[in-house]
Formats: structure tokens, sequence, C-alpha cells
């Protein structure tokens, strides 16, 4: 971002947001990128940089939510307060007075009840402090497509950070037809990352759904930038945007993606709608010729001699699935471990932790994730001649 100010060389405090569970993966990322780790909650990680650097963390961060940049701390006791903290603000260095303006809040004081009135309260901060520089006020609404400032304020502490994602992160840009009860594709990336499959052996992913388990195993093994299909993003509506910094970074990102697979990757579903679904979202994501998909009952999933991994995601029978169907399918899952899966390791995702009990072998881990509200588990299960059957 080059400003004719000295906004975009300040280095400030940089939150980065993810879905209950997935922190300790935004840390290897955050880490791997060369950013320091600053504070860890359950749902974010603190780092620092400037708003420059905001740009590569929303190109390359495969399981975060947001990048909040930290414009500044400061206190407020009320309504009032939380209006004159942000009028002291230099809003115009950073959004256009012919620009647009969303205010998102995350609230925890006793003199708000609707934390709609602290957004409202803090927009009017900020356009009426540009209006008073620059003789018009932005435009403003709920559309989170252009500049999106947040403020998060508990009791008399108040941060305001300027949203630089604006769309969740999760938004890829590839899947257009997700069908019923999909994963997220930050939460695959993150289970994907946790099973450390990197592309050196193969990936086969029965019960496939619309792909996206399939489609993040392609990115991670072409090293491709989770961000590039996008066309939008928060920072490219701050004011000085430099379009030729953000070009040069998706052009270097090209560069270091692979064009091909050094392994398999097989998905399959026995739905042909889902399979139909799973090839155009991948061809929308650019591996369609990388992914080898089928239409079949998982038991019949085409395996490799390669070992690798087999990770299924099946119904957990809060929005999809009865009980009868369901614990035969994960009993299946058992038997299709034991009987053809020998020489890999097997995963089954799952957010009904008594039903996957059925499975009835043993677990090497059990990894906690969280698909929305939903508490499940990632587990693994390593898979020899004579595996034994026990409750997982």
């Amino acid at each position: 971002m080059k400003q004719t100010n000295t906004t975009a060389a300040i280095k400030n405090r940089i939150l980065v947001t993810c879905a209950k569970g997935i922190a300790p993966f935004l840390k290897e990322e955050l880490i791997r990128l060369g950013f320091p780790v600053l504070s860890e909650s359950v749902a974010g990680i603190g780092t620092e940089g400037t708003l420059e650097d905001t740009l590569r963390l929303n190109l390359w961060l495969r399981t975060a939510h947001r990048v909040l940049f930290l414009i500044r701390a400061c206190e407020a006791l009320d309504a009032d307060g939380l209006y004159r903290a942000l009028s002291g603000i230099a809003w115009e260095d950073y959004i256009a007075e012919d620009g647009y303006v969303c205010v998102t809040s995350s609230v925890d004081n006793p003199s708000i009840r609707d934390s709609r009135y602290a957004n409202l309260k803090a927009k009017d901060a900020i356009v009426d402090r540009i209006n008073a520089r620059r003789g018009r006020r932005p435009d403003s609404g709920h559309d989170r497509n252009r500049t999106v400032v947040n403020v998060y304020w508990k009791g008399r502490e108040c941060s305001v950070y300027l949203d630089t994602s604006g769309e969740a992160l999760s938004q890829r840009g590839y899947r257009k037809l997700p069908l019923s009860a999909p994963m997220q594709e930050t939460l695959a990336a993150a289970v994907i990352m946790a099973t450390g499959w990197n592309g050196s052996s193969d990936f086969i992913n029965p019960m496939c759904g619309s792909g996206t388990l399939a489609i993040e195993a392609a990115w991670i093994a072409l090293n491709r930038a989770p961000g590039l299909l996008r066309n939008n993003f928060g920072f490219m509506h701050i004011k000085g945007f430099n379009k030729q910094r953000w070009e040069s970074l998706r052009t270097r990102a090209l560069q270091e993606s692979r064009r091909d697979l050094t392994c398999r990757i097989i998905a399959t579903d026995i739905s042909r709608q889902a399979i139909e679904a799973a090839r155009q979202n991948a061809g929308l994501a650019g591996v369609d010729r990388l992914i080898e998909f089928s239409v079949c009952d998982y038991r019949k999933t085409p395996l490799t001699n390669d070992g690798g991994i087999v990770i299924l995601n099946p119904e957990y029978g809060l929005r999809m699935g009865t009980p009868g169907t369901l614990e035969e399918t994960y009993a299946g899952i058992g038997d299709f471990f034991k009987q053809h899966c020998t020489g890999t390791t097997g995963y089954v995702f799952s957010g009904n932790l008594e039903m996957a009990r059925k499975i009835g072998l043993k677990t090497k881990r059990r990894i906690p994730f969280f698909n929305g509200g939903i508490e499940c588990r990632l587990m693994e299960y390593e898979l020899y001649a004579g595996s034994k059957r026990k409750a997982g």
C-alpha cells in the first residue's frame, strides 16, 4: 500500500482470527511465513506487521478466517465515549470520502444492549470525521465487500481494526456447488494439516461430497496460495492500495506453485450429483485434471499401493442421515479400513462422537475440531494386517 502518508509503513498488531480449534494450525502457518506469534487464543493468533504485510497474509493463509490490522487501542465507558474515541482516528487516511464502509463489532459493555447500536455510533464517528476533513462522507451499510472496520469492545477496553480480508478467507472462490452440510475450506485445510499429509504420498477421500477436502489437498500438494482465485479483499478498498505490489505478490505465488502432483488424489462418492459438483468445483480451482473422481460406494473406492492416507467425513446425523443407517455406515467404515486399507493411515472426521465408536478400531489420535458449533474429532487409525477391533 503505497500511500502519501506513512500509514503503510507503520508496524502494528495484527489479529488473525480462525474457527475454534484451528489456532494451532494457524500458528504453524504464521511461523512458516516468518511472522512472530505474540498471543494465542482458541479462535485467533496475534502477530504484528504493516498494512502491506496483510496482503501476503490474505494471499497465503489456509486456515485463517480474517486478518485484522489494529488502528488504535483506546478506552470507552459508553456509546458517547466510543464516538469520541473513534472520532480521534484519522479515518481520512484510510477511507476515501466517495468510498463505502461497513462496521462490525464484538461488544461486551454494560451500557450496550444491542451491538448494532455500537456499530451505528462507530459508523457515525467515522463518516463524521471524514466529512469534517474532506467535505463529503462515504456511504455505509452491511456489505463486507469493500472497506470493513471491526470494533472489539470489552468493558472499557476497545480495539479498532481494519478488516483487510473483507469477506471471510474461507470463501476461496471455487466452491459454487456446496451441496448440503459442506465442510468449510479453512476447516478442510486444517484437517489435512493435522494429518501431516504434504503431497508426498497418495490422498484417498471416499464420501468426498462437493470435493472440498480433495481440492484443498491438491492446493497444498501444489503449494498453491489459497487467495489466488479471489479478486476482492478488504485491503483493496483501503485508501492508497498498491495494486502493483499485489500483482507482484500474486505473480510470485503463481511462480512458486507446482503444475503437477507427485502423488495421486482419489475422490469418490455414491452420489453422482456430488461427483458432478466436485468436478465443477475442482475445475474452478484449476485442479480437475489432477483429481481422480468416480461414482461408487465408499467400500469400492480404488486404493493404491503407495500407502498414503484414507480420510472420510461421514454424515453426523445432526442435519443429515438417520440413526439406523448411520450405525451401519460407521460400522462399515471399520470393516472397510480393516479389510481393504492395510498399509495406509485411516482418518475419520465426525461430529457424532457416540456413533464414531461403532467404527470399532483403536484410535491412535483424536484431534478436537469444531465444525460451526458442532464439536468434532479427527480420529486417526494405524491400519496394518490384523488391526484389532476396539471401541475408538
